[in-house]
């Protein structure tokens, strides 16, 4: 184990809702691989520890103690899933051409393309006709230009900032001072926890309700499918997930489609609130309160249900119900401008960091809050927790980086292969051990919405 550097402890977000005394899970392996300018690594395997350390906590007062653990070599292949997928011996498809790095009149932007209705978004905003013409149209407009237009007909656009700008800018001022997990507890009489279906895993006989999309939630919830919860992800119809993205995140999980404003999809989304033990939601702020589906809605309408809400830019300021994906949150936020370099013409350009750090640590974080909250109903703590991918970049840039000539490791990723409905996966696995095994995923991604609207069977 590597010790030089420690881990930066985001499991202390979680210490109102764990035992008193409670250690964090340990880490062994290499402190440094990826080698970039700030610590990657540190928040991956900060964000993870926070997860294994809620899952030991949900198990020692169940009577099932369990040594729950985690590798470094385990956070690098899990934070580059999507990099190591194959599908049928195929590379998953990656961003779509529109999607990434133009250059405007004044500066850099960042555009995000990959789902239909934002390319038609996209091009609606630039008033073009089609993907030909966006390198001049962006080229005739400032950064903050393309941002508005495209931001004020639904799609997704970043001016690319420096970490000064974001930190002084109005949403930036907003997070300063957020937790990077934020908690809303109240107290209420212990409850027993969750009973066993008699399946394996830590967290057999939780059921959870995933109403999350894209890459953050969906990855972290497969884990807390991995530990033996029943996850039920819900997608609406009319937006369907891209494919090869459903792949990566839909290990053990079940997937289902509903349309919201449907009243029988409805009634029935409701009758699996009333047995549902946790809520994960990625939407924007204030898209799911029309249907009574938001935090505070929630907990009012089902006392000792843990919520847990992961957005773009926070539920709070002027940017809460800005649509937000993490490339984009990258640009604005300023670490599109740590990683730039010279490019191939020997000019500035914005750069990326070399996994899509703030996607999967703001899920392992969500699947930690998740998990400690479960568990601490038998204590007599209840309520809901917050994250967002802007506040997880702050934290990053606020770690100390990698110090100079840090010795970097990099190890090849222990990949698993299957038969699916979509055909032969090579994946890797969840990045957990448990009592020293490596924990496996229970079954591969079943055909997408192919799931009632049903809890599995089980005693409770």
């Amino acid at each position: 184990m590597t010790m030089n550097t420690p881990v930066p402890a985001l499991w202390r977000s979680l210490e109102p809702l764990l035992p008193n005394g409670f250690e964090p899970a340990r880490w062994s392996g290499p402190r440094w691989w990826w080698a970039g300018r700030l610590d990657v690594e540190g928040l991956g395997l900060g964000a993870l520890q926070a997860l294994a350390t809620a899952v030991a906590a949900y198990a020692s007062p169940a009577g099932r103690p369990e040594q729950v653990s985690l590798t470094s070599d385990g956070v690098a292949s899990s934070f580059s899933s999507f990099t190591h997928l194959r599908i049928n011996g195929e590379a998953a498809r990656g961003f779509a051409p529109l999607s990434g790095f133009r250059r405007t009149a004044d500066g850099w932007v960042r555009l995000h393309a990959n789902y239909p209705h934002h390319e038609r978004a996209l091009l609606a905003a630039l008033e073009v006709a089609g993907p030909a013409e966006v390198d001049d149209a962006v080229r005739r407009l400032t950064s903050a230009g393309v941002e508005d237009a495209v931001t004020a007909h639904g799609g997704l656009a970043a001016a690319v900032r420096t970490p000064e700008q974001w930190k002084a800018s109005e949403q930036g001022r907003v997070l300063l001072d957020e937790p990077w997990l934020r908690l809303d507890l109240e107290e209420t009489a212990p409850a027993p926890p969750a009973l066993s279906s008699g399946g394996d895993g830590i967290l057999a006989g939780l059921r959870v309700l995933d109403l999350t999309r894209v890459i953050a939630g969906p990855s972290g919830s497969r884990i807390v499918g991995a530990l033996g919860a029943d996850v039920l992800r819900v997608d609406p119809p009319a937006l369907p997930e891209l494919e090869d993205q459903y792949l990566d995140t839909g290990f053990s999980k079940r997937s289902a489609v509903a349309d919201f404003g449907d009243p029988d999809a409805y009634r029935r989304l409701r009758s699996l609130l009333v047995d549902a033990d946790v809520v994960l939601t990625a939407y924007r702020a204030g898209s799911l309160s029309r249907f009574g589906l938001d935090a505070a809605s929630l907990r009012a309408d089902y006392p000792g249900l843990a919520v847990v809400s992961v957005d773009a830019w926070g539920n709070r300021g002027a940017w809460a119900g800005r649509r937000g994906f993490d490339s984009i949150v990258q640009a604005a936020t300023g670490l599109s401008h740590l990683y730039g370099s010279a490019g191939d013409t020997g000019q500035w350009q914005p750069g990326a960091l070399p996994v899509q750090a703030l996607d999967y640590a703001t899920g392992l974080g969500m699947s930690a809050a998740a998990v400690a909250l479960a568990g601490a109903r038998i204590r007599g703590v209840i309520g809901s927790a917050h994250l967002s991918l802007a506040r997880t970049a702050q934290e990053l840039m606020r770690l100390p980086g990698p110090p100079p000539g840090a010795e970097t490791v990099v190890a090849e990723p222990a990949v698993r292969s299957c038969r699916s409905d979509y055909g032969e996966l090579v994946y890797v696995p969840p990045p957990l051990l448990i009592a020293g095994t490596q924990l496996e995923h229970r079954w591969p991604p079943p055909r997408y919405g192919s799931a009632e609207l049903a809890w599995m069977e089980q005693d409770r």
